[in-house]
């Protein structure tokens, strides 16, 4: 393994959004893999007084291992450019971007990448009637990890029910049949593809982290222009954003349409971070051990770009 460097590294966990229990996982493996690989590593649990414990600690680097809101949407990458941190992941501008689902699709179709139909319906729309054809699916326009999906099914009853708290604004995009795909791509280089067969019938939250939810498949089983599609589709997302580090982007393919099923859905610019997660496990597939890749991403930080 090469030199360290940035040999003291603060390892930012928890915080405060819907995904914090899974960043609280993330975070304390990525650390022990850091420490195995030489790293003195500081872990904090990400509070609002974030920047004032940073600045205390005067670290090398941060290896950043939020989820969700505040961790992944561009703010705590402005608060690292502020205090002048090198920081793993992408930056201020491809964080907000990818986050914002619907931003990100304008992106996406300017690139020239397959997506599927969507709009923003205020809340009391989408209660109302249904805001498009089903089958469709409806969704916080700024989370991840499946966090308040419906799906709304042909020939339904009526229109989807929403939990109190979603927000005022969903996005709400055509349900894709078929089959549920994701890339990472580390640096420049997209790794594999990994089908992903969940026990519920689709990715949702329980699938994606409840043991035996589901069950990854890399390389994925599917056709030679499939697979190469979901590469190039992938690094083409990544760089359009403006990514570093590492992304996971996410894909349905209605197989019996062939390449023409292929939908990208988004890019996770904060993909979960366990031994046994997604982009660590196509990362294991190239050769790449879980400590290699938590030091290549820790060597990889940067600050102003």
């Amino acid at each position: 393994m090469s030199s360290r460097t940035f040999p003291r590294v603060v390892v930012l966990k928890g915080g405060l959004s819907a995904e914090r229990e899974v960043s609280l996982v993330s975070g304390r493996e990525c650390a022990s893999a850091l420490r195995r690989a030489g790293y003195e590593v500081i872990e904090i649990d990400a509070g609002r007084d974030v920047a004032r414990v940073l600045a205390g600690e005067e670290p090398d680097a941060v290896f950043n291992a939020l989820h969700g809101r505040w961790g992944e949407d561009g703010c705590i990458q402005g608060v690292l450019e502020w205090l002048g941190i090198p920081y793993t992941h992408s930056g201020v501008l491809a964080s907000s971007l990818a986050m914002d689902k619907t931003r990100s699709k304008e992106i996406y179709r300017a690139a020239g990448l397959p997506v599927a139909e969507s709009l923003i319906v205020p809340k009391a729309e989408v209660l109302a009637g249904h805001p498009m054809e089903p089958p469709y699916v409806v969704k916080p326009n700024n989370e991840g990890s499946s966090v308040g999906i419906y799906i709304v099914q042909e020939n339904p009853n009526g229109p989807a029910r929403l939990d109190d708290d979603a927000p005022d604004r969903l996005l709400v995009e055509k349900y894709v049949p078929g089959r549920e795909l994701t890339v990472a791509v580390m640096g420049d280089r997209a790794l594999s593809v990994t089908d992903i067969q969940a026990a519920t019938g689709w990715y949702d939250y329980h699938a994606k982290y409840a043991e035996g939810g589901s069950r990854h498949v890399v390389p994925a089983e599917i056709p030679d222009d499939v697979f190469q599609a979901c590469l190039d589709h992938a690094a083409t997302a990544h760089e359009a954003l403006g990514c570093r580090g590492m992304s996971r982007t996410d894909f349905r393919w209605d197989e019996a349409r062939g390449l023409e099923g292929l939908v990208l859905l988004e890019t996770n610019t904060q993909p979960g971070m366990t031994p046994t997660s997604l982009a660590p496990e196509q990362a294991d597939h190239c050769g790449i051990s879980f400590e290699e890749l938590c030091h290549w991403l820790v060597e990889d930080a940067s600050c102003g770009r």
